[in-house]
């Protein structure tokens, strides 16, 4: 399928040729600039989304040509899929479950995960005839994805017992291999960076295009003591930089909290708007996928994220995940009541803050220093009262 072109005319009445689905926008001060507007069909299906490419032509006419190859080669492989043969490879049905509702109704961000997870069960047993996935198959190949951590295996079994279940709703299977699988536990971790390095980690992330985005994602979600998948998946419309206000709703809880911004991550936030602020994710992984930027992947954030550990000589023994929990104990350990550290979090129960109270020095310093404080301030007191009787 060729890229067919429209014709628009310009201001100076030379025909332009232009991308298919690319619209020619002139503003009243006659500037020029270019829309990426493809139909409603493919943006709910999450094939492309309608984005702004700039006022550079050139610049403009290479992205479009980017996301209308991503268009054609989406619709190669729906024509793939529109009959599924009883010999059909498990790589089939993954195009399948792309092709449905339940796959186009979850949230963009989340399709870039389930896009990710579910190229590794493409590389692990894409080839193998999806009637002849037999448990102890499914079993093996979880074993395999354990040896890359235990997150990332429950994952990846998750998205790969939906293909299944999909399947066995539209009639294409029977069972699914994936779905008795007894899932490892992850420990829970009670690891906590210090300020200095985190500082030494920004500082590394920052100094590079490359992991600036990284970086940014990090900075937000320890200034603001949120999840790294909030961060990396949140869009231009929460942030109101004039006023420096954060509002948002969280992916896990759908709890909505709203969060000042500091001036020095404002100052940040206007640079990468400077840079990204055309589309609509705040801190998108820096090269387009298929001409679309798209939001980091968990799995890919992690793996640059420890690379960066590497480049800034940090401990193996922290991980990103840590950034979350370290913002909270901070706030603990400096004595801030719960409620106001609840209204920061999102969490809406006692007992979810609870772990983070737990076993920290600092929090048993301030409450035995504000005792003995006490204390001698009675102490004090009565002697006070004793002399003057």
């Amino acid at each position: 399928m060729g890229i067919r072109s429209t014709l628009y005319r310009t201001e100076s009445c030379l025909m332009v040729a232009l991308p298919r689905f690319v619209q020619q926008r002139v503003s009243l001060s006659g500037d020029t600039s270019y829309r990426f507007n493809p139909p409603q069909k493919l943006v709910n299906a999450g094939v492309v989304s309608r984005e702004e490419l700039g006022d550079d032509l050139r610049v403009s006419k290479q992205l479009a040509k980017e996301l209308n190859k991503h268009i054609d080669e989406w619709r190669v492989e729906q024509s793939k899929v529109v009959n599924i043969k009883p010999s059909g490879k498990v790589t089939d049905l993954i195009n399948f479950y792309y092709s449905s509702n339940d796959f186009n109704m979850l949230r963009d961000s989340t399709k870039v995960d389930y896009r990710y997870f579910l190229t590794i069960l493409h590389q692990t047993i894409g080839c193998r005839k999806y009637r002849d996935v037999t448990s102890k198959i499914a079993k093996a190949a979880y074993e395999e994805w354990v040896s890359r951590g235990i997150s990332f295996a429950n994952h990846t079994a998750t998205c790969a017992s939906r293909v299944f279940n999909y399947a066995i709703q539209m009639e294409h299977a029977e069972q699914n291999p994936f779905g008795k699988i007894k899932r490892k536990q992850q420990q829970q971790r009670k690891v906590v960076w210090t300020h200095g390095e985190v500082n030494k980690f920004l500082d590394m992330a920052y100094s590079d295009f490359e992991y600036r985005n990284i970086g940014l994602i990090v900075h937000m979600a320890y200034e603001w003591c949120q999840r790294l998948g909030d961060m990396r998946n949140l869009t231009w419309d929460c942030l109101d930089l004039k006023k420096q206000q954060l509002t948002m709703e969280q992916s896990k809880r759908r709890a909505e909290v709203f969060l000042p911004i500091s001036d020095n991550l404002n100052h940040m936030l206007l640079e990468q708007k400077a840079d990204f602020g055309f589309q609509q994710w705040v801190v998108p992984h820096p090269r387009p996928n298929g001409g679309k930027f798209e939001p980091y992947a968990m799995e890919r954030l992690s793996k640059v994220g420890r690379k960066v550990m590497r480049l800034a000589k940090l401990s193996e023994e922290l991980r990103l995940m840590d950034i979350r929990r370290t913002g909270v104990t901070q706030m603990v350990d400096k004595g801030v009541p719960l409620p106001q550290i609840m209204a920061v979090t999102g969490h809406t129960h006692v007992s979810s803050v609870r772990p983070y109270m737990k076993h920290t020095y600092d929090s048993a310093n301030n409450a035995l220093t504000q005792r003995d404080t006490y204390v001698q301030s009675s102490v004090t007191s009565n002697i006070e009262s004793d002399i003057h009787d």
